[in-house]
């Protein structure tokens, strides 16, 4: 049997597209405005991509900063997962063409969709791998363009989703620096957040029900704590899914972490979906905020219903 090693995540890189979209913009189409946005969201503008910013193509340029930021070149990665819920087709997976796309051309590649969970389902699957010494580097990639998907005309979602990429090197490590995942999912109720598809492909979500649902897996926060063996006051960050900032904020009130520096990249760059925990996690990084090493709370939870988060030490 393969002796069992640690794995942490050794790089992060992300892609923001050029294009910001304000509430104001938003409101010269439907019945909103700029404060009643931001009063209900906290969301004041968003990124859209433009017909460049493909899912590959923002997934492939998060990826490139990420081997540079774990000193790593893409010849050394020997699996790279895509985490997206919004590729324009059920195949090919975007996980493939992203390889080939920054040159991991011996790395095994596949998709994961969890939604806006696949980034944190993603590192538990690379960093188990890793530690099992199935493989040594695993590339993982959450990319996603929910303009594609959005009802311009709904005011209940239009003013959520926007797009963007965020992409971390998992590898080993003398000690474990990403902790066991909690997961779970709620499958009854697959139409509260969903494209329907058979001719709908725009994004359909049950505003309240899902507030209601999202703010009532808190228990499964302090579980993600307790398993990883660290106190949630003792936390430097927490990073959840930026679904909305109410949600965000009642997360972080219900666990208690009082110390620990918060991800709010939604209020600037919107519902992002799988790629919104890279996103956040390195504007958290970039800032100051959370330095090397630092035990940082992901927590990943949408559509399925599903859910899934890990303590990581920051790369």
């Amino acid at each position: 049997m393969t002796e069992l090693t640690g794995a942490r995540m050794l790089g992060l890189g992300v892609y923001r597209p050029a294009r910001v979209v304000t509430n104001d913009e938003i409101a010269q189409r439907v019945d909103t405005s700029d404060a009643w946005i931001q009063a209900r969201t906290g969301i004041a503008s968003r990124r859209i991509a433009d017909d460049e910013e493909t899912i590959v193509a923002m997934g492939a340029a998060a990826a490139e900063k990420a081997l540079a930021a774990a000193g790593l070149t893409a010849d050394s990665i020997d699996l790279v997962i895509g985490a997206t819920c919004t590729s324009p087709s059920q195949i090919p997976g975007a996980g493939p063409q992203i390889a080939h796309r920054i040159g991991a051309g011996r790395a095994g590649a596949f998709d994961i969709n969890g939604a806006c969970a696949g980034f944190s389902y993603a590192v538990s699957t690379a960093a188990d791998m890793v530690r099992a010494g199935t493989l040594r580097n695993v590339l993982v990639v959450a990319t996603e363009r929910l303009s594609d998907y959005t009802d311009w005309d709904d005011r209940s979602t239009c003013i959520l989703l926007a797009d963007g990429a965020g992409a971390a090197v998992i590898g080993p490590a003398e000690t474990n620096e990403i902790g066991p995942a909690v997961w779970g999912h709620d499958g009854s109720r697959p139409e509260t957040i969903q494209v329907p598809g058979y001719g709908d492909n725009s994004f359909r979500m049950e505003g309240q029900a899902v507030f209601r649902w999202a703010i009532s897996l808190v228990p499964v926060l302090r579980q993600i704590c307790e398993q990883a063996g660290v106190a949630p006051e003792d936390l430097a960050g927490i990073v959840p899914h930026q679904a909305n900032l109410r949600i965000v904020e009642a997360l972080v009130t219900g666990i208690g972490a009082t110390n620990a520096a918060v991800a709010r990249d939604v209020v600037d760059a919107g519902n992002t979906s799988a790629a919104s925990i890279p996103l956040g996690l390195s504007r958290l990084l970039e800032s100051g905020e959370i330095r090397r090493g630092d035990p940082v709370l992901l927590f990943g939870f949408g559509a399925g219903l599903t859910y899934c988060g890990q303590l990581v030490r920051c790369p």
